[in-house]
């Protein structure tokens, strides 16, 4: 019923944590696919992944690349993406059968409520950001995960193979009116806010967002982001 892809690329410190809260999960009465598309990795996230018995895939590094090979390797009828630093809050497969339920075919994808594992302000102040933006805009980021059906997914086209803004390219070929926030949470690592600092990765994400919207390439992009 449900394939979970997660496109990994030296993800061995979340991607541990991530499948262990996956562990033992069951949804709508069955056990997940869980899709590991891994960029080439050198760090032991291949082991984890083979020691965690999940379906391992291997693809250009590039998370839209990574997560075009992982939905074209899953067999559910609905996908879960999810980055490999994110993990889902404790309930989350009861919230994923309802949707499920209320939304087959090409209804409605999802996405998670954004959070950070970080108890400092400016967390919760790029929280109500990212909330309003959702809001406002109908442009959640990859890190809110995606729930989708697979009729939905091929009927937009899925993720391109592209190296980066996957994600905004992916929820603009959806669109807002198939496209709903779930009360849950996704819970990511805060680790590169606080190794960059708060500001200014906000500062570097707008300005990938502003320049793929004034129709700048991915790939220049990416060397901005890097």
């Amino acid at each position: 019923m449900l394939s979970i892809v997660i496109p990994t690329l030296d993800a061995s410190a979340g991607l541990e944590r991530q499948l262990q809260a996956l562990a033992n999960a069951e949804v709508a009465g069955s056990a997940p696919e869980v899709v590991i598309a891994d960029g080439g990795s050198g760090d032991g996230t291949v082991e984890i992944a083979l020691r965690h018995g999940v379906a391992l895939v291997t693809a250009e590094p590039g998370r839209g690349t990574q997560l075009a090979e992982g939905g074209r390797a899953a067999s559910g009828r609905w996908l879960l993406f999810l980055h490999a630093d994110t993990v889902l809050a404790e309930g989350w497969p009861a919230v994923v059968a309802r949707h499920m339920r209320a939304h087959e075919g090409q209804s409605k994808a999802a996405v998670f409520r954004f959070r950070l594992d970080d108890v400092r302000w400016q967390a919760r102040a790029l929280e109500f950001i990212v909330k309003w933006r959702c809001r406002l805009f109908a442009l959640p980021y990859g890190d809110q995960g995606l729930l989708i059906s697979r009729e939905l997914y091929d009927a937009v086209g899925g993720f391109r193979d592209i190296c980066l803004m996957e994600d905004v390219d992916i929820v603009s070929r959806i669109g807002r009116t198939r496209l709903t926030c779930l009360n849950h949470d996704a819970v990511t690592s805060a680790e590169r806010y606080r190794r960059d600092g708060y500001v200014a990765r906000m500062a570097r994400n707008a300005t990938c967002l502003t320049l793929w919207y004034l129709g700048v390439s991915p790939e220049r992009i990416a060397r901005l982001y890097r």
